[in-house]
């Protein structure tokens, strides 16, 4: 035989030896008695063997044939193991989704987000990266095993496609202890900009849309540059600085009073958050419905 071996003629005469003969192993495999008498003989005559004797009463396997047939077993149960397990591979990973988001994205609206997510496609398994807007736009840029990803901030890096799945707005907290919290008019840009803040790391989307909107007014440099929003609310509530983070952020804290926020009059902390995917690759399966679904 060849060093690929026809699976087809294999199984049919495999049947041949359970059925007895090759009119019946025909209709088991769902072939014309005619094919399957040429498929067999082709097959002999690769292996330049006999394998069959054929008698009125039926056909019987020779010797040799009975060790083909034997040999034959094994690789169809093999070659059905690794058809099933291609299947469910590609099942799984059809019903898999990896999302890569922004801090405050994945605190405050990708739960819910999901939850929609999982009211059209019960089965679908979500796997989720939690990291800086920067980060997530590397991962999605890189495809490190992430299909989508979510950002914020007031720009998207290049070779990304993106829309826009909602706003969100910056503010000024304090603690209830803090001067700013009994303060009956709003601060100015340059008052803000003159005072050492708590803030995001450089990378953030947050950290961005501060910096470049407090870009024209000279701002100092800040007191804390913190790795996530809870560190941020931390120093807040600790009373270290003032801090500028998502309402969705300190929504809390806020409703609790360990938080006050602070008005600004001539600032727009208003951002735009978006879902981010490589350029020019097309949103299929959960994905896409997450999309819809937002």
């Amino acid at each position: 035989m060849s060093d690929e071996p026809d699976l087809e003629s294999l199984r049919l005469l495999v049947q041949v030896a359970e059925l007895g003969s090759v009119g019946k192993a025909a209709r088991a495999v769902g072939i014309a008695q005619p094919s399957a008498t040429k498929r067999l003989a082709a097959l002999e005559r690769r292996a330049r063997l006999p394998l069959l004797v054929r008698t009125p009463q039926g056909s019987a396997l020779t010797d040799d044939g009975k060790l083909v047939v034997a040999w034959a077993a094994k690789l169809l149960a093999a070659a059905d193991e690794f058809r099933t397990s291609l299947s469910a591979l590609r099942a799984d990973r059809a019903a898999t989704l990896r999302i890569a988001a922004s801090m405050t994205i994945a605190e405050a609206l990708l739960p819910r987000w999901l939850s929609h997510l999982r009211g059209q496609e019960p089965s679908v398994h979500v796997g989720l990266t939690v990291t800086n807007s920067a980060e997530v736009a590397r991962l999605v840029l890189k495809a490190a095993n992430v299909d989508l990803g979510f950002v914020e901030g007031p720009g998207v890096l290049e070779g990304l496609a993106s829309r826009v799945v909602g706003t969100d707005e910056l503010i000024v907290v304090v603690t209830s202890a803090h001067p700013w919290a009994r303060r009956r008019r709003p601060l100015t840009a340059a008052e803000l900009a003159a005072t050492p803040l708590v803030v995001r790391e450089a990378g953030s989307g947050t950290r961005e849309t501060l910096d470049r909107v407090l870009a024209r007014h000279d701002p100092v440099t800040p007191q804390l540059a913190l790795g996530s929003n809870a560190a941020v609310k931390g120093a807040a509530v600790a009373g270290i600085a003032p801090a500028v983070l998502s309402r969705h952020a300190v929504e809390s804290e806020l409703t609790a009073g360990t938080l006050v926020a602070v008005g600004v009059a001539d600032l727009k902390l208003v951002r735009r958050l978006r879902a981010v995917w490589p350029k020019g690759r097309r949103l299929t399966g959960p994905a896409a419905t997450l999309l819809q679904v937002i």
